[in-house]
């Protein structure tokens, strides 16, 4: 078979990229299309194929500020003119989805969500007040180009990475998702085989609707250590206000980031996201997890009062504010010894690069027996 690979954009080495990296490595002849590419921001194994970009690429200071062309990437997808190929494997969380497969191919979307900032997530990127409203045709545009791109004429075969996101797809698509978890490489996380240090650790997205801020206005109550790893563009705001028993690093290495995944009491997990790759490299280090109980943290920590037959892997707290985990914390701090480092790494495991490989395979080959032949 004749392979593309559809991604949003290149612009860093983040989940959607780590997944990529293995669809990658299972096809390691395709070729791949994104809307941006910024060289030497990804992997060597999605760097070294031959890799088709757009015309907004090449625009001025589109490295920095792509997300600002939001306007123009269903046009920009669309533009692409894929032929020959027998399989097209979008993976998406915005627009890759809506690409043309040529005629007689396949198209197998993973989907990652969709659209954050048009669906589910508008409050947390356009709040309520005037920047809302003036967005209000934009978002209608973008709805309605979205849902039209999602018919089986278009993608031939959804799959989700959580039950979460099989729902949004059910919801805003009228498509049914079987649900496919991502990879997650529990060989590079590990335990260090020594008790944690005295601290608790957070590893920031900096975005609104990472909720960074209730963590941190919950140590402010508690006074316990809290270290908050990782960059982006809210770090400095939150780090100016943040109270002295809450430590930035700053942008630190994947090595570093494990050392502090195995040196931790626990991860703090305050967002609701689509899957969350990150409790789930905290879990393989053997440490616990305080996450909000909804989206993909939901579905990957196993408290100790779920109705499950497998060992607690973390806690969670009900309500997305800085008093639920504060109290979340408290009640750790009862629970603490249930939670069993081997026990917690074994858990982990489920999520691992074989599995997925392995059941990404199966599910392509699973797509392509089913669907007949595109008649476009």
């Amino acid at each position: 078979m004749r392979v593309a690979l559809v991604h949003d954009w290149l612009t860093g080495m983040r989940g959607g990229e780590r997944v990529l990296h293995e669809i990658a490595g299972l096809y390691p002849d395709a070729d791949l299309y994104t809307l941006v590419h910024v060289p030497g921001s990804t992997s060597p194994r999605i760097e070294d194929r031959n890799i088709h970009t757009s015309a907004l690429s090449r625009l001025p200071g589109v490295r920095r500020h792509y997300r600002a062309l939001l306007p123009l990437f269903p046009m920009a997808i669309e533009a692409f003119r894929l032929r020959d190929y027998d399989l097209v494997v979008s993976t998406s969380h915005a627009v890759a989805k809506g690409i043309r497969a040529p005629e007689g191919a396949i198209h197998i979307c993973y989907c990652f969500t969709p659209m954050r900032y048009i669906w589910d997530q508008i409050d947390a990127y356009l709040g309520r007040g005037a920047v809302r409203m003036l967005a209000t045709p934009l978002v209608a545009y973008l709805r309605h180009w979205d849902r039209t791109r999602s018919g089986p004429e278009r993608v031939h075969t959804f799959l989700a990475i959580s039950r979460t996101i099989a729902d949004r797809i059910r919801r805003h698509y009228g498509r049914e998702a079987p649900v496919l978890y991502p990879p997650v490489d529990t060989q590079r996380f590990v335990p260090d085989g020594r008790p944690p240090d005295d601290f608790f650790l957070l590893v920031g997205g900096f975005v609104p609707y990472k909720r960074d801020d209730i963590a941190i206005d919950a140590f402010r109550r508690t006074g316990q250590k809290l270290v908050v790893a990782g960059d982006g563009p809210g770090r400095a705001a939150l780090a100016a206000d943040a109270p002295p028993n809450v430590e930035f690093t700053g942008r630190i290495s994947d090595a570093e980031l494990a050392g502090l995944y195995a040196r931790c009491r626990a991860l703090i997990y305050p967002s609701n996201e689509d899957f969350g790759i990150v409790p789930v490299e905290a879990q393989a280090c053997g440490r616990p997890v305080i996450a909000y109980g909804a989206g993909g943290a939901a579905e990957t920590v196993v408290p100790p009062d779920a109705q499950s037959t497998g060992p607690p892997t973390g806690i969670w707290f009900p309500v997305q504010t800085s008093d639920s985990l504060a109290a979340a914390l408290e009640r750790f701090g009862a629970l603490e010894s249930q939670f069993e480092c081997d026990a917690i790494r074994a858990h982990a495991e489920v999520f691992s690069v074989p599995r997925f490989q392995r059941e990404f395979s199966d599910a392509v080959n699973c797509a392509i027996a089913a669907t007949p032949a595109n008649p476009r």
